[in-house]
């Protein structure tokens, strides 16, 4: 699957994060499927299915023009009444991953692999409150500063605002050099 511009396709989904007194908090996600960027987020000590529709409308509300397509999977979280009439009003066309169409909602799910793995798990996961500090930071970093491959070396923000396309080429004119100095250091 892919998208051809911003604000085409948005995945959502909900994840579970242990803590270390053996409760559970709950993080709910937007991301856009062409930049990457994380459009919404928030920490939760329940699981509300209602919040997605929320999630929905704060990714919403920083678009300027569109109705994006959201991929979601079959949950309560995706399919209760709340989310029924965010869906019917028109603002966003929900999509039932690996059912009305055969890709999967992966984009969000490699996400929160990634998030988990390599962020939040090095950490002591000890309340909600400590939850919610790490994933913002991580976010903010996600979007504002991690380069990613699919963005040619570009963070996110860089490619969703346009603010500075010069970075695959400087990226490209610098692995170049890297290599000519590298064989010219070989032959001597």
């Amino acid at each position: 699957m892919r998208a051809s511009r911003a604000n085409e396709i948005w995945h959502i989904h909900t994840t579970l994060i242990r803590l270390v007194n053996g409760g559970r908090t709950y993080l709910h996600a937007v991301i856009d499927h062409y930049f990457r960027r994380i459009l919404a987020w928030r920490v939760v000590d329940t699981f509300q299915p209602g919040i997605t529709a929320q999630r929905f409308l704060d990714a919403w509300n920083l678009m300027s023009v569109g109705k994006p397509t959201l991929l979601v999977e079959g949950g309560v979280e995706n399919y209760n009444s709340t989310v029924d009439q965010v869906v019917e009003s028109g603002l966003l066309k929900r999509v039932l991953a690996q059912t009305e169409i055969r890709y999967s909602n992966s984009l969000i799910e490699s996400w929160w692999r990634v998030l988990k793995h390599q962020w939040l798990y090095l950490n002591h996961l000890d309340s909600v409150r400590t939850v919610e500090q790490f994933v913002a930071f991580y976010v903010e970093q996600h979007n504002t500063h991690l380069p990613h491959s699919a963005l040619r070396g570009q963070p996110p923000d860089e490619m969703y605002f346009g603010t500075d396309e010069h970075i695959p080429q400087r990226l490209e004119e610098t692995r170049l050099a890297a290599r000519q100095s590298r064989l010219k250091e070989n032959r001597a």
